[in-house]
């Protein structure tokens, strides 16, 4: 029967092959027996092969990431609304959503480093803040959890995957990179994130932090990202129709070589304690692991999966064909449950929203007046 669980007895003896699968007709009752506690518990499908009790992971992972894009969407609309009501002198309804802050990368890294040497709040995007401290502190918790279940980029990297592997790669599977061209590559992301680390976490003194913060440039930088959108540059146009393309060739190529936050988040994930480790008693080298793995780590070659790389997708452990092979912090029975990595790096996102909620820290104190002004001279303001 599908989902019957079975006392799987190791072989014993010189010329024992295979193992043997047997239900105990009747408990003992008194004592223990070493013909009933033969080994682990494990589950059996139609077939009685093994069924991976975490298969269902990347079907959970659609649904988180889908959801998120969708309230990202949602957000969008909400702030063009309010950005064209401002503009074209209307009653305003529409009420500014705080969570657009999340796509100010900038703004809110200047906000940090402000933070960190006067400890202020960013007062006129502090949402952004927000959910760049929380995203930090998932990765040292739960790996780069957060580029892999909520970042809408990395959703839209995923449909990129599976729409390529669809069209173009359904029997062969995706090409790998070369070595010799992948680390390269990979420097690239982090060349960006050390250009703007020293542009900003170095180079900017306290006086010009604040400057920033307060500048009509950083106040409208959510109507300048829109702006943006709405009048791409040929040079815009080609950048993002490349990425696309490429993205459909090398499985989330933006994620993995061009991203900086990513590469940051990758920095925090070294010290967290949640990671992937693998039995090479047990594994039977199948690499399915290796080929589920949207970053291209050989995970069926490594004892413990410890990378900047790893976005804690658990893609790896889902995609298993041998029971306790991998498994999270501990190998063996055990390891932790690998459900515990998206539920930390949802739980600190939604716990630092609640908390800068309560606290008055998630909405602007930027009056609507001052939007108006700044708003309509948005294609003006230069840094």
């Amino acid at each position: 029967m599908p989902g019957t669980l079975h006392r799987v007895t190791p072989p014993t003896g010189s010329t024992a092959t295979s193992s043997t699968t047997e239900a105990p007709t009747a408990p003992p009752s008194t004592g223990t027996s070493p013909l009933v506690d033969a080994g682990p518990v494990v589950q059996l499908g139609k077939s009685g092969k093994w069924r991976n009790p975490h298969r269902k992971l990347p079907a959970i992972r659609w649904v988180v990431q889908l959801a998120y894009a969708a309230f990202c969407l949602l957000v969008g609309y909400e702030f063009y609304t309010f950005y064209a009501q401002i503009i074209t002198e209307v009653p305003v309804t529409m009420r500014r959503p705080p969570a657009v802050e999340g796509f100010l990368p900038i703004s809110a890294l200047v906000a940090l480093k402000r933070f960190l040497v006067t400890g202020r709040w960013d007062d006129v995007h502090p949402a952004g803040l927000v959910i760049l401290a929380s995203a930090i502190g998932s990765a040292f918790l739960a790996r780069k959890s957060f580029c892999s279940w909520i970042c809408p980029g990395g959703t839209f990297s995923r449909v990129l995957e599976t729409l390529g592997e669809k069209l173009l790669w359904r029997r062969r599977g995706f090409p790998r990179v070369p070595r010799w061209l992948d680390w390269p590559l990979l420097s690239v992301k982090y060349l960006l994130l050390a250009f703007f680390a020293k542009l900003v976490l170095w180079d900017m003194p306290a006086f010009a932090l604040d400057a920033f913060v307060h500048s009509p440039y950083n106040v409208a930088a959510d109507a300048k990202m829109l702006l943006f959108f709405f009048d791409l540059s040929t040079t815009a146009i080609v950048v993002l129709v490349s990425l696309v393309v490429l993205s459909l060739v090398v499985k989330h190529f933006w994620c993995r070589y061009a991203c900086p936050y990513g590469a940051l988040l990758g920095l925090a994930s070294l010290v967290s304690p949640a990671r992937v480790v693998r039995d090479p008693e047990s594994c039977n080298d199948c690499r399915a692991c290796t080929r589920a793995c949207p970053a291209e780590i050989p995970v069926h070659a490594r004892g413990s999966v410890w990378t900047p790389e790893c976005t804690g997708c658990m893609s790896c452990v889902a995609a298993c064909k041998t029971p306790d092979t991998l498994t999270l912090v501990r190998r063996g029975r055990r390891g932790l449950s690998p459900w515990l990595v998206p539920a930390l790096g949802v739980g600190v996102l939604l716990v630092a929203w609640a908390v800068a909620r309560l606290t008055g820290h998630w909405e602007t104190v930027v009056p609507l007046d001052v939007f108006t002004d700044i708003y309509r001279n948005a294609g003006s303001f230069t840094h």
